[in-house]
């Protein structure tokens, strides 16, 4: 038997050999059917997809794992809500009112663009200008780069011009662009008239932004009077359910809840790919949380972990500088509010970095002031750096309790945590008690608006209504108005309170997945090409994820070798491995090189030693080193490795290199 060999240094593989080329890479999905755009002999639909064999094994492999590593692990309570929500439902989140982006229009072409992207891309298009112009006085222009912004048409078509700007310009388009992010319609409006920017596709001139409510309206029932729309997010299928859910766990917070399903928006353009489409799968988390406890058990699991944080003080002060920190000091310094939201922050970095992320082009971005919801008191997204620029994969904010106490107040369902006190508390307060009897009939329409109002006072307000009830001249405001009440509508007295139970809304952090965007950017992470030839193309997926994982090779179409093909294809799969095998006439590097594009990690070759000895070859994808071994032992190590017990360096410590002339001993 030959002896174990060290692991090829997989450093030796050349994945930077060629620059990376995002149309070979979108030729390679379309030839392999990783995704289509849906209803393509119809000619498309702009913001649809179709997952082919490929496509739709990598993202359930991503899901599963998602599953694993937040569901399973953290023992969350997991929910399959409709898609379908009420109209009040998404009245009462918000949605209806506050959910839309800010689009421009060709005034001569009538084109659509999202406004900040449309400004992001001549900005940049400008900038690259200005380099190139700076590069010719230098006697060298510096490579083209394409524009970061999201909008692939405008991509395209905003081609910069080596022009040279002042430097009090370049350094106003560079803090404009770290900043872009927290400006109004308003200001985007400034800015466009301000520079003069027009539409890349054209140079006419663009129309004042507009919102555009970005969900799809429907109606549900025959007659169309109950309306509603398709949920353009998982979320407020959970604080709909809030109650059943706080039963179901017996009362008790913290807990959280978590969703995997598609959520639809009606994207102005979407033109780049997997990254803005108008149908998704997310895969969201519900924590639920008392207010004043957010100290997570296991935040010393992850507060070692160094993430790159590039916080909104940052991005304000015109910068995009990241920082990395551990976790710990994140927390302790206040950068991140609390020790849940910096738990699951860890948690996202090490499921990011399981499936395969490039960790030097993942960032997490703080939410600056206009740009996160009013609700919220913290949030950070991760953002992954593709050719299209830094994209949102993961929102993880704290958004307080606005969602229940929203939904608490239209339905009149008291959607709080009752929580038993060791000891009961005593305190004095001002209560108001409305005589309804007398109070109906008196204000009629008005009624049941004062009563709101006089509920909603403050203690200091209440205070000061008390006396002015016992000076005969109290007042409520309503609607603008100062509306006279006297003791018959209401009283306020001082009471003493003894609470042996305390009543309150939880508060609740959300991470918020985006599985299309987070598949995509993997994709482009795990693509590269053989140093020898550019067009051999490679998708290095982790096993974990990889759409099949071992390609199994019958060495010729001899009848003695497809019997034992299929009973070591049929024994992996039983095993969960997802397994193929390629018996074409093809040969069999082409073989090898058609499954690397697939992003199979293993093959295995099965010839005549195989049916002799019962020995068959394992090949790695990256490195296309060979290992020899039994049949029990080579389908033991893949057990192992894709079980995430076992890497291929240990596996070389088990397998022998493969000469092509040694025998294996039976072990």
């Amino acid at each position: 038997m030959a002896s174990n060999t060290a692991s090829p240094d997989v450093a030796l593989v050349q994945k930077d050999a060629h620059p990376f080329e995002r149309a070979q890479l979108e030729g390679l999905m379309t030839k392999r059917f990783f995704y289509t755009q849906a209803f393509e002999i119809y000619g498309g639909v702009a913001g649809l997809y179709d997952y082919g064999p490929s496509g739709a094994a990598l993202q359930a492999n991503l899901i599963n794992f998602w599953r694993t590593h937040f569901i399973i692990e953290e023992d969350m309570l997991e929910l399959d809500t409709t898609i379908m929500t009420l109209s009040d439902v998404l009245k009462t989140s918000g949605h209806v009112e506050k959910f839309a982006d800010y689009m421009v229009k060709d005034t001569k072409t009538g084109d659509i663009y999202r406004a900040d992207h449309m400004i992001e891309n001549v900005l940049e298009a400008r900038l690259q200008g200005d380099k190139e112009a700076r590069g010719k006085e230098r006697g060298a222009a510096e490579p083209e780069v394409a524009p970061a912004a999201a909008d692939k048409k405008s991509k395209k078509k905003a081609k910069s011009q080596a022009i040279k700007l002042d430097d009090a310009v370049v350094d106003e388009y560079t803090k404009t662009l770290a900043m872009l992010d927290d400006f109004s319609g308003a200001q985007l409006a400034e800015l466009i008239q301000k520079h003069d920017l027009r539409a890349p596709a054209t140079n006419n001139e663009v129309t004042k932004p507009v919102e555009f409510n970005l969900m799809f309206e429907s109606s549900i029932g025959p007659t169309g009077q109950t309306k509603g729309f398709l949920r353009p997010e998982t979320a407020q299928g959970h604080f709909v359910n809030f109650e059943r859910l706080l039963d179901f766990n017996n009362g008790r917070v913290p807990f959280a809840s978590a969703q995997i399903g598609k959520s639809f928006r009606n994207e102005i353009s979407p033109r780049a790919g997997l990254l803005r489409v108008r149908e998704f799968t997310m895969a969201e988390i519900e924590h639920f949380l008392d207010p004043e406890k957010k100290q997570h058990p296991r935040f010393k699991e992850v507060e070692h972990l160094t993430l790159p944080f590039l916080d909104k003080h940052v991005q304000m002060s015109g910068n995009t500088t990241i920082v990395k920190m551990t976790l710990g000091e994140a927390v302790r310094s206040g950068k991140v509010d609390n020790e849940t939201l910096g738990y699951f922050l860890g948690r996202i970095y090490l499921f990011l970095e399981a499936i395969g992320i490039d960790l030097e082009r993942l960032r997490f971005r703080q939410h600056m002031d206009n740009e996160m919801a009013h609700y919220a008191s913290d949030c950070w997204d991760a953002e992954i750096h593709t050719s299209y620029g830094w994209i949102e994969c993961v929102g993880s904010a704290d958004r307080s309790a606005f969602d229940l106490t929203m939904h608490s107040k239209r339905t009149k369902h008291d959607l709080v945590v009752q929580e038993a006190l060791k000891e009961p508390k005593v305190y004095q307060k001002y209560l108001a008690t409305m005589n309804k009897k007398v109070l109906g009939p008196a204000f009629k329409k008005d009624a049941k608006g004062i009563e709101d109002a006089i509920l909603a006072l403050s203690q200091d307000q209440l205070k000061t209504l008390m006396h002015d009830l016992d000076a005969g001249s109290a007042h409520v405001e309503l609607n603008g108005a100062k509306i006279p009440v006297n003791k018959e509508h209401v009283t306020v007295e001082y009471k003493t309170i003894k609470e042996s139970v305390r009543t309150f809304v939880p508060n609740v952090i959300e991470p918020s997945f985006g599985i299309g965007r987070i598949f995509y950017a993997l994709l482009e992470h795990a693509f590269w090409a053989r140093a020898e030839d550019k067009d051999r193309g490679v998708l290095s997926l982790p096993p974990l994820v990889a759409p099949f994982k071992v390609l199994i090779v019958p060495i010729s179409n001899n009848e003695q070798l497809s019997p034992l093909a299929k009973e070591v294809s049929h024994r992996l799969r039983k095993m969960g491995i997802a397994s193929r095998i390629d018996d074409s006439s093809a040969t069999i590097g082409r073989r090898y090189a058609r499954n690397d594009e697939l992003g199979t990690p293993f093959a295995c070759t099965i010839d005549f030693a195989t049916v002799a000895k019962g020995t068959i070859t394992l090949r790695e994808r990256d490195t296309t080193s060979q290992r020899i071994g039994k049949i029990d032992q080579i389908i033991s190590v893949l057990k192992q490795i894709c079980d995430g017990s076992l890497d291929w360096k240990g596996a070389c410590q088990i397998l022998p290199e493969y000469t092509g002339t040694q025998d294996v001993e039976d072990s």
